[in-house]
């Protein structure tokens, strides 16, 4: 079946508004659910436009690949927890970026031509391949399959350098003389190299600045590949995803005080002296009870609950919201503060909040819940280690030094929910579980909150 070329342009025109309303919807949570409703109405109107355009493939590997596609897709899913949330975008991240070079590998196998064309396929090739092969790195970090420190060798930033400069020599060279399979490969191997070893070196605690630059990396790369395919809707799908992405990262390099030229050649944070945590918790961490916890609730009038990932990984969201219930029940005022990088990807303590039907008047953001710290009696971390450490604020030492943090402390009364003293993804102890109004909760965090609540009610 072929459409006119009019009709066509409608139907991506139509899918683009459709795409820059979703993403206008996805700002505020209440229109989040209608904005993600658009823009999958707008993606599924771009599909089947250009699936009865075009008539390449046929339409038998077409449907197989849309029934494994879509059983892999519904098994993630299904099994995949909110925990593990973070290594999945960075795997979809990754796989946007390999479908980006597919497609143009397969254009310039069928034979390519003209500067702009040829230009565009090696770009994307090579934003694509980083974007792949970087995004198995950051999943690998993410699921502890690789070491979340700081992995390198002296003499990287200048290998990364000779792979980039050979990258873009390859592209000219492709550009100039069409048709040589050896640079393609070529250049297909170096970014593949590169993408490896920007992320490799950066720790752990900056994967939430690595998965958005990924993102934004995996929609430069569709970009690329629709001028490669003339495809407007896929040129503007990936320029809005390119965009976005990069203003996110943005956010997130100014949440943890990064660099975004750093980010963006691969320089993190490095760690500084090792910091002995005997040192600074011995004899100075006081354990707690809920019923402790709870007799000093009964008296407070502003409590702010901080969630972290530690939250997300007990699953405790719901049991924290029914916490919050009782204690506005007794007359107080409880209010949710929020961390631009609290959990593992932005936004993470939010969707976990909202599964629990927590009203969203109540999350505060970083900058303007601080300032009330001093004012509030009790503060209930969970979970949350690297976005409450002093240390972000007092030691020039210290790797995450000049991180704006929540500043926790500075609360009458700070209850830590907490297994262990084992450190955040930082890998750095945290003087505010040492602090003299600090009390420690160890134990399960979903367990620990239920037995306040409990303790609350029947006090």
């Amino acid at each position: 079946m072929q459409i006119s070329q009019n009709w066509i342009d409608i139907a991506y025109l139509v899918a683009s508004v459709l795409f820059v309303l979703g993403i206008k919807g996805l700002t505020k949570p209440k229109t989040a659910v209608r904005g993600n409703l658009l823009a999958a109405t707008g993606m599924g109107i771009a599909a089947v436009i250009t699936l009865l355009h075009h008539s390449i493939v046929s339409y038998e590997v077409i449907i197989a690949g849309l029934l494994i596609g879509g059983a892999i897709g519904a098994v993630l899913a299904i099994k995949v927890q909110m925990t593990s949330m973070p290594q999945l975008i960075a795997l979809l991240n990754g796989f946007g970026g390999g479908a980006s070079v597919a497609l143009a590998a397969a254009e310039y196998f069928q034979g390519a031509s003209g500067t702009i064309a040829l230009s565009a396929t090696g770009l994307a090739v090579l934003i694509g391949t980083v974007t792949l092969t970087g995004s198995l790195v950051a999943f690998g970090k993410l699921q502890e399959l690789l070491d979340g420190g700081s992995i390198g060798f002296p003499g990287m930033k200048f290998v990364n350098f000779l792979l980039f400069v050979g990258s873009l020599a390859a592209i000219v060279y492709m550009v100039i003389n069409p048709g040589n399979d050896m640079v393609f490969w070529g250049l297909v191997i170096a970014a593949a190299l590169l993408g490896l070893l920007l992320v490799l070196p950066i720790g752990g605690a900056d994967m939430p600045v690595v998965i958005a630059l990924l993102n934004s990396y995996s929609g430069i790369a569709a970009s690329a590949a629709g001028f490669v395919m003339g495809n407007s809707a896929l040129i503007i799908t990936g320029s809005l995803v390119g965009a976005s992405g990069l203003i996110l990262t943005q956010i997130m390099c100014k949440a943890m005080n990064r660099s975004l030229t750093n980010v963006l050649f691969g320089v993190m944070a490095e760690g500084g002296e090792t910091i002995d945590a005997d040192e600074i918790y011995q004899g100075k961490v006081k354990s707690s009870s809920p019923d402790e916890v709870a007799m000093i609730l009964e008296t407070a009038q502003r409590v702010v609950i901080v969630p972290g990932f530690g939250l997300a990984m007990a699953q405790a969201q719901h049991a924290v919201r029914d916490l919050a219930d009782t204690i506005e029940a007794r007359g107080a005022e409880v209010e949710y503060a929020i961390h631009p990088v609290a959990g593992r990807m932005p936004g993470h303590m939010n969707v976990l909040l909202a599964e629990a039907e927590v009203s969203y008047d109540k999350l505060k953001d970083m900058d303007t819940i601080n300032p009330t710290f001093e004012q509030t009696d009790v503060v209930i971390v969970i979970g949350a280690n690297d976005v409450t450490n002093p240390m972000a604020r007092e030691d020039k030492g210290s790797p995450i030094y000049g991180m704006p943090i929540l500043n926790v402390d500075k609360a009458r009364t700070v209850v830590v929910v907490k297994r262990s003293l084992s450190p955040g993804f930082a890998g750095l102890p945290n003087p505010l579980f040492a602090k003299d109004n600090t009390l420690m909760l160890f134990g399960d965090g979903k367990q620990a909150i239920l037995d306040i609540t409990t303790a609350l009610k029947e006090g």
